[in-house]
């Protein structure tokens, strides 16, 4: 109800000038929370285009790429500051310079969980080259944690070493939940291979799955490692290191 009151007196001028529409009001009020519970995942300019093309929120299978970051030794990090200290740190340092990055790169921001931030590609909008600027948003991470923790090292604060993993392939992607809870995320096994290159990441390296790879081979240079087996998924797995930019 509270929403739908905002939403009217928004609007109000317009509905003054004109007969009382009941659709309009409803139209308004969906407006409204579409925006409202998607424009802290997604940049401005997808969000335009998702509120004008609404089968986007639709749950379907689409490829995308999924990109996972986490701090290494994270507990161990912690274990002697504060509780307002660790949210000062991750907030400022690492939660705040990422997700900008992410929205740079025109990916979604998923969710923070715990320490680690989850960020898709290609979904709710793709155009061509997810892959590409999931890797590119992972590398610009990488880049601007190194400023970051020079910083740090002045401020005789302690590093916030990360590690990345990236996976790309189908997913099933839509809005998820119940009437309580609610969210837009990506679900499957890309999310999963995902998460375990991140797990498996060594500090500042950025682990990629071969489909990935195979999309970005031309704009990055890339270190192969040995067939991997990745915990909860069937068979070996070719993992790539990312180097650097060619």
């Amino acid at each position: 109800l509270d929403r739908a009151i905002e939403t009217v007196n928004l609007g109000i001028d317009g509905f003054l000038t004109k007969p009382f529409d009941n659709t309009e009001i409803r139209e308004k009020i969906r407006e409204f929370v579409l925006k409202k519970r998607l424009k802290q995942f997604v940049p401005a300019q997808v969000l335009q285009e998702m509120q004008q093309k609404r089968s986007l929120l639709v749950p379907q299978k689409q490829t995308v790429s999924v990109l996972f970051t986490d701090i290494r030794g994270f507990a161990e990090i912690t274990s002697s500051l504060a509780a307002q200290e660790i949210a000062d740190l991750l907030n400022k340092y690492y939660f705040l310079p990422l997700d900008r990055i992410v929205f740079e790169f025109n990916g979604t921001l998923d969710k923070h969980i715990g320490d680690s931030i989850m960020a898709i590609f290609g979904a709710p909008l793709s155009v061509g080259d997810d892959a590409l600027r999931a890797v590119a948003c992972a590398v610009k991470m990488r880049e601007t944690m190194v400023g970051i923790n020079n910083i740090l090292n002045e401020m005789n604060v302690r590093k916030i070493p990360i590690g990345i993993g990236i996976a790309t392939g189908e997913a099933m992607v839509g809005i998820f939940g119940s009437p309580i809870k609610k969210e837009y995320t990506v679900l499957g096994t890309t999310v999963n291979i995902a998460s375990r290159l991140e797990r498996i990441a060594l500090e500042d390296q950025i682990l990629v799955c071969d489909q990935t790879f195979q999309s970005i081979r031309h704009a990055f240079k890339t270190r192969m490692l040995d067939h991997v087996s990745l915990k909860g998924i069937s068979g070996e797995k070719s993992v790539y290191d990312v180097i650097e930019a060619i």
